[in-house]
């Protein structure tokens, strides 16, 4: 008795709630981070690496993969930017950081044009949300590119996180 009323009070809420009969929406909101939130990003993860002696490029990509900022410090190699890219729609493409990409670049995709399967770049995830991705190059390994990445990401997580 109590499992049939159990089953006819479900069914009930499921055939009578708005959501279970609402059209699908004809658009939905996309996230995107600001200007001043890929700015303060791009800059911590540069004073981090300069902080170690090192002058990077940092390129910051939206969730479709397009340029939003491209920073490069002063005596950072012109070549930075166009690897940091690589490594940011990396990352974004299989959202995850690059550096646990090295297996597939023993793959065929590891030979696809566009993409940089190495450490040095991360997915921007907050409140469930991915944002884009950040792509860093000049330093001496693609771990300290990460680190920098990972400081610069810190620098708007909790704001991002709460917004």
């Amino acid at each position: 008795m109590k499992c049939s009323i159990a089953i006819a009070l479900i069914t009930t809420v499921l055939v009578f709630h708005p959501a279970a009969n609402a059209e699908p929406a004809a658009a939905i909101s996309i996230k995107r981070l600001t200007l001043e939130s890929v700015l303060a990003i791009g800059k911590a993860a540069i004073d981090h690496c300069r902080e170690q002696g090192v002058s990077i490029g940092v390129v910051i990509v939206d969730r479709g993969g397009r340029v939003q900022l491209a920073l490069r410090d002063t005596v950072a190699a012109d070549l930075t930017l166009r690897i940091a890219e690589q490594k940011a729609y990396t990352a974004l493409s299989f959202n995850v950081p690059g550096s646990e990409l090295g297996r597939r670049a023993a793959s065929p995709l590891g030979w696809l044009d566009g993409l940089m399967m190495l450490a040095g770049s991360l997915p921007v995830h907050a409140g469930g949300e991915i944002y884009g991705a950040i792509g860093v190059s000049g330093a001496p390994s693609g771990i300290i590119d990460e680190d920098c990445a990972q400081v610069g990401l810190e620098a708007v997580l909790d704001e991002l996180e709460l917004g």
